[in-house]
């Protein structure tokens, strides 16, 4: 009886993803419901639950519980429902006060089971979307969706990874109206789009853009750096990923800076001056990194629809699930990739989502966004696999040195003076140091931190003995 109870606390807690909703729904109080969410987490030996902005995130293993979960429930109250009319507890003699309540009783129930008349079960809205069969048009389809994400307490569920995938192909392949892509994006990230769901999104863009397997040795290190406009700072990572190139790794970075800025060329600048071949397709990229060991594939070039629906941020200021997936695209299959995800809750969704898509080795810096740059004045956690396993280590702040005397060269100018030695900067440097570091720890160069660093710091000091050659 106490695992009954726990199984229905668990529908609920999936419906709501909230403690307090789910209490409420229930008759409940909050604390019942997180001691039962505790019990539930011990029983099951995981977490079941991830705490976000959006509220309660299910974990993957929650996921693959719900169907089977609100089966059980729906049977549950199913036993409880009345079946005929209501018979007179004794037979005594009419006292004149007999007659019908106005208003019935509700059955006992998980989730609130007063409906307006004629008004749908979940089980019949379920039932008529799976009438929507996987040979309809694409637009239906798509709307068996969109509906399946978005009607509400009791009646959505997330997407599995195949529809997720679905979803994707139809708006890639150009078939969506888009009203059904603005509104699928937004029910996504309003409720906040599971680890499974963007699973199903990468599969889906890596066969649009026909990405390489991963693991075949096209590249040995994927490098995405999808920056936001409103980052002013200098691209210090750039610098780093060409002194990994030097030491014999083959680096695919790919990326861009916001459709928005004034600055949207900013990579491709950065790229061209410090030597990186930007490339016009995946396969200009597979022969660049070939024969130079580093390349970089704007988005627009990697695909351009891909780029438009990023673009949605500017109609909708917020972003859009799409924004996780790109990270983890991998085009040239590298059997390692070194991201840069700062939200702890967002840190823990992209290791979730490299698991389901079979990645092995991955390294995520947990304090900068969008992009791999280590910020060494700050302590920095790595939430790392390493075989498939999880493998984390925190790599404490350093202390922080001097800020360097404006020197009058622009932004830019000065980001080639530090590569040459024509400037100095103890923070630049250390900067581009640390972050040569934690990709030769990804890449498995060395098993520790300190380590890598000197290497980092021996493949920077011969960099100088180059140029002067």
């Amino acid at each position: 009886m106490g695992r009954l109870r726990l199984l229905l606390a668990l529908d609920t807690l999936l419906r709501e993803n909230s403690v307090s909703r789910a209490a409420a729904s229930v008759g409940l109080q909050p604390s019942a419901m997180s001691r039962l969410l505790s019990q539930l987490r011990e029983e099951y030996g995981d977490p079941l639950f991830l705490r976000t902005g959006h509220g309660l995130r299910p974990t993957p293993f929650a996921e693959t519980l719900r169907l089977r979960v609100r089966a059980l429930a729906a049977e549950t109250e199913a036993l409880f429902e009345r079946t005929g009319p209501a018979t007179a507890a004794n037979p005594q003699e009419p006292s004149g006060w007999e007659g019908a309540g106005l208003i019935a009783a509700p059955p006992l129930a998980v989730r609130p089971s007063l409906m307006l008349d004629g008004e749908p079960t979940p089980e019949a809205f379920a039932a008529k979307l799976a009438r929507i069969g996987d040979d309809a048009a694409p637009q239906r389809r798509l709307a068996r969706s969109i509906a399946t994400i978005g009607t509400g307490a009791g009646r959505s569920r997330p997407l599995s990874e195949a529809e997720a995938e679905d979803a994707l192909t139809i708006i890639l392949a150009g078939e969506a109206d888009p009203v059904q892509i603005g509104a699928l994006m937004a029910a996504l990230q309003y409720r906040g789009a599971t680890a499974v769901e963007i699973a199903g999104f990468v599969r889906a863009i890596r066969r649009h853009v026909g990405a390489v397997a991963a693991g075949s040795g096209a590249a040995d290190l994927d490098w995405p750096c999808y920056l936001s406009p409103k980052l002013k700072t200098a691209p210090w990572f750039l610098h780093a990923a060409r002194l990994v190139a030097r030491a014999g790794y083959r680096v695919m970075l790919h990326g861009h800076y916001g459709q928005e800025s004034a600055e949207r060329g900013k990579l491709e600048i950065a790229a061209a001056r410090n030597g990186i071949t930007v490339c016009a397709s995946l396969e200009d990229a597979n022969a660049v990194l070939a024969r130079t060991g580093i390349a970089y594939l704007p988005l627009p070039a990697l695909s351009p629809q891909i780029f438009r629906l990023l673009g949605l941020y500017g109609l909708m200021e917020m972003r859009i699930p799409l924004g996780s997936a790109v990270h983890l695209i991998n085009p040239l299959g590298a059997r390692t990739s070194l991201l840069g995800v700062a939200n702890s809750a967002a840190r823990t969704l992209s290791r979730d989502i490299a698991l389901l898509l079979g990645v092995k080795d991955l390294t995520i810096l947990g304090n900068t966004r969008d992009h791999a740059e280590f910020t060494p004045y700050r302590q920095t956690p790595l939430f790392r696999l390493v075989g498939g396993e999880p493998a984390d280590l925190v790599v404490p702040a350093l202390p922080t040195p001097p800020a360097e005397a404006r020197t009058g060269l622009s932004t830019r100018e000065y980001w080639e003076a530090v590569w040459t030695g024509a400037a100095r900067d103890e923070r630049a440097e250390t900067t581009i140091l640390t972050t040569t570091a934690a990709a030769l720890l990804s890449l498995g160069n060395t098993s520790d931190f300190e380590t890598a660093c000197e290497a980092a710091r021996a493949l920077w000091t011969g960099r100088s003995r180059q140029m002067a050659r």
